[in-house]
């Protein structure tokens, strides 16, 4: 028994030794101080900043109506009446426009060929051009919904004026266009804002890729120097991986569990992003993420030798793993290959469960399969640290 909590007592103290260790070293390497406060506090502030107008109305655009019929005049005035742009100039060319979009005055062109009507009267696919100022993203997306809106609205107009001419008329002829009559409902984004769809996600992946950078920048670092915490004190005779994990491990949860409630709750709070979520569900999620993302950066950590190496896959990881969150495309629509290559990253869940936690109103049960996901991350990334831990000291000591 005395054995037992003598064991208990060393393990704890060496546990806090290297704990304290690790936070100073932290602290004395300006790399990852940079990383982790001025990264991770600046980052979800500069991301906000830029996407601050999350949606734009009336955005000005230029038409050029080379068809000059009715159908494209009743194109035109239909584009002008949606939420999302404003015909602001009729050109006669298309060189008119460019000098007005040049100039700044319209953020978008729509152009109609002369054979416009002429193709619709034919029954053959008549083609618009538009173009837009890829300034911002936000001026495609409106000119694009715009026009998708106005098409599909003249789309079906053209279906029932063609069946009326074949002799379906009236109640019958609207059941045969639209079968199944449908109503559009944007419960969680009813403006599409960019902001509210784009954030959410980028939010978790701030946590996890400054993580990442700054213990692949401080692992990289003692390589060069030789110092690696692979080497355990000599007390412990090879036998503390599991307390130079878990002692590491704190030193980095300590300082991530704060970041993690400032961009997780503080920042939404601040720039006035949805919170549907319950603090205590947050918190909870944050509970399984940051831990998830310690073990990840220890595992893949160990294959860092050089310090600059973080830089280059900063460049490569950060699109990829925002991409594979599923925020922009569905994951169900995604390669078998790229689907699975997705559960790597604990960003892929713990977006998805904050997503749906603070813009979807979600309770904890709802992202029962998140959390769960990210424990097994956690288990395993654990697993896969001690394994490097030992394989690299037994290296170091035959080096030796």
């Amino acid at each position: 028994m005395r054995k037992i909590f003598s064991f208990i007592r060393q393990w704890c103290s060496d546990f806090y030794a290297i704990m304290t260790n690790e936070l100073k070293m932290i602290f004395s390497d300006n790399g990852v101080l940079v990383v982790f406060f001025l990264a991770g506090l600046a980052y979800p502030i500069i991301y906000n900043l830029i996407y601050s107008n999350g949606s734009i109305d009336d955005m000005p655009i230029a038409v050029v109506d080379m068809s000059e019929s009715a159908e494209s005049r009743e194109f035109i005035r239909k584009l002008d009446a949606t939420r999302e742009v404003e015909v602001v100039s009729r050109c006669t060319d298309i060189y008119e426009a460019e000098a007005l979009m040049q100039q700044r005055k319209i953020k978008g062109i729509v152009m109609f060929p002369e054979d416009y009507d002429e193709k619709l009267a034919r029954m053959e696919q008549a083609v618009i051009s538009t173009y837009a100022d890829m300034s911002s993203f936000l001026y495609y997306k409106n000119l694009t919904m715009a026009v998708n809106y106005v098409m599909l609205d003249q789309s079906k107009d053209i279906q029932l004026a063609r069946y009326a001419a074949a002799g379906y008329t009236g109640e019958t002829g609207i059941q045969i266009v639209e079968a199944l009559p449908y109503e559009e409902n944007l419960p969680y984004n009813r403006t599409f804002s960019y902001s509210i769809f784009f954030l959410s996600a980028a939010l978790m992946i701030v946590l996890q890729q400054t993580m990442f950078y700054g213990v692949s920048m401080l692992a990289g670092t003692m390589r060069e120097e030789n110092r690696s915490f692979a080497v355990m004190p000599e007390h412990l005779k090879g036998r503390g991986i599991s307390r130079t994990v878990l002692g590491r491990g704190s030193a980095y949860w300590m300082i991530y569990i704060i970041l993690g409630v400032y961009v997780a709750c503080l920042i939404p709070y601040i720039f006035g992003l949805p919170q549907r979520g319950q603090f205590k569900d947050i918190f909870t999620l944050l509970m399984f993420y940051i831990p998830s993302c310690v073990m990840f950066s220890f595992a893949f950590s160990s294959i860092i030798r050089r310090r600059e190496t973080v830089f280059v896959l900063f460049l490569f990881f950060s699109p990829l793993c925002l991409f594979l969150t599923g925020f922009s495309w569905p994951m169900e629509s995604f390669p078998a290959a790229w689907k699975y290559f997705a559960y790597i990253f604990p960003s892929t869940f713990a977006a998805r469960g904050f997503i749906n936690l603070n813009t979807a109103g979600a309770d904890l049960y709802m992202i029962h399969d998140q959390i769960t996901a990210l424990s097994v991350q956690t288990v395993i990334y654990y697993i896969l640290s001690c394994i490097a831990i030992f394989i690299e000291n037994k290296v170091i000591k035959t080096r030796q």
